[in-house]
């Protein structure tokens, strides 16, 4: 598999940087995710991804690390905080960048029980499809110490489709909406497709209490994202 994402980022970080990935997916046009955002400070960081690093306790799990911007943070602020990701080049950059533990992980691979799991910049997505929902949670439910919390970030991706006279909106009604498949591309090379997923917060709060655990909106973002506290 063509690692986009972890080449992209080491050209970066190496100041090789040229141009910038370029996203695709079955909502939307050919879209620019521009390298130094990827490598943002706290100060540059949304409201929501703020304030989930503000909440975080004990021993974290950093899922999805990156460029190691969460995970950076946090060592700074004196947390234990272990950072995984599948890019070979994120956890290569992250490692360069400073960030302690850091390894090459799916996250179905993790055993080890944490006080704090972060899934930041729709870390939800990872789970694919909603189908997989409850097996997704059951997985993090499982890494959970006793008062720990999960806290992940997703957005309500209604506002995208056709909405009629009386409100109603078109969708795929054989899908769930916020089941979306993407492709990366960066100098030439192309991805495969993966499916990412969006969720609205009564699907999710749903989903949660379905798997025995409680989900509290925790702050709303500016454009129909928001950030959830998710607990046994």
């Amino acid at each position: 598999m063509t690692d986009i994402l972890g080449t992209a980022l080491l050209d970066y970080y190496e100041d090789n940087y040229t141009e910038d990935i370029i996203t695709e997916s079955t909502i939307s046009e050919a879209d620019e995710m521009p390298l130094p955002y990827l490598f943002r400070s706290f100060d540059e960081m949304p409201k929501l991804e703020q304030k989930a690093l503000q909440l975080a306790k004990g021993k974290v799990l950093d899922v999805g690390c990156g460029a190691g911007n969460h995970a950076l943070y946090l060592q700074e602020k004196g947390f234990d905080v272990d950072a995984i990701d599948i890019s070979k080049g994120a956890v290569k950059v992250s490692t360069l960048r400073g960030v302690q533990n850091v390894t090459q992980q799916n996250l179905f691979e993790v055993t080890q029980k944490y006080d704090t799991i972060l899934l930041l910049m729709n870390g939800i997505g990872i789970c694919g499809k909603l189908n997989k929902i409850n097996h997704f949670l059951q997985h993090l439910k499982s890494l959970l110490n006793p008062n720990g919390q999960i806290l992940l970030d997703s957005s309500d991706i209604k506002y995208m489709f056709d909405t009629d006279d009386d409100g109603g909106f078109w969708v795929n009604t054989d899908d769930y909406y916020g089941e979306v498949e993407f492709t990366m591309s960066y100098k030439g090379k192309t991805s495969t497709k993966f499916d990412w997923l969006y969720l609205d917060f009564n699907t999710l709060q749903n989903a949660c209490t379905k798997n025995g655990l409680q989900c509290k909106l925790t702050q709303k973002g500016e454009h129909y994202d928001f950030l959830v506290r998710i607990s046994r």
